[in-house]
Formats: C-alpha cells, sequence, structure tokens
C-alpha cells in the first residue's frame, strides 16, 4: 500500500487528537473513494452530453435561482 502525508491546519489536528479513537487514515481513503466513485460516475454520466460546459453553468445557475425563489415562497408562508 502506497504512503500518503497530508497538510492538516493546527486546528484541525487539535480537534483530531480530541478523537484519538478515529482511524483518521481510514476516514481519508473512504472519501477519497467516495469522491473518486463520483468522478467516475459524473465522467460516465456525461460522456456523450452535448453540452458545453458554459450552458452547464448556466443551466446550473436557473436551478439555483428557481429553488432559491421556491424555497424563500415557502419560508414566507
Amino acid at each position: 500500500m502506497a504512503t500518503m502525508t497530508l497538510a492538516v491546519p493546527d486546528d484541525l489536528k487539535q480537534d483530531m487528537e480530541e478523537h484519538a479513537d478515529i482511524n483518521w487514515s481510514e476516514v481519508a481513503r473512504s472519501a477519497f473513494k467516495k469522491r473518486l466513485t463520483f468522478i467516475k460516475f459524473f465522467k460516465e454520466f456525461t460522456k456523450d452530453s452535448e453540452l458545453t460546459e458554459e450552458d452547464a453553468i448556466e443551466l446550473g445557475r436557473k436551478v439555483r435561482k428557481s429553488l432559491n425563489q421556491r424555497y424563500l415562497k415557502a419560508l414566507k408562508a
């Protein structure tokens, strides 16, 4: 198994040390694996897409705006 060294902010390290019972290496491995699984899925999902990156960004903005409006209306009700 390969070894990887990570740098974390001092305050994060202190918080982690308060939970010495947790296997932080396993937490990191799990997070890496989860992110890579998502990346692989996303690449497969989008491989035949005809949307440009700009199209996708604009679509995302429209969806976010619509959701924000919906939730603001729900909060006011």
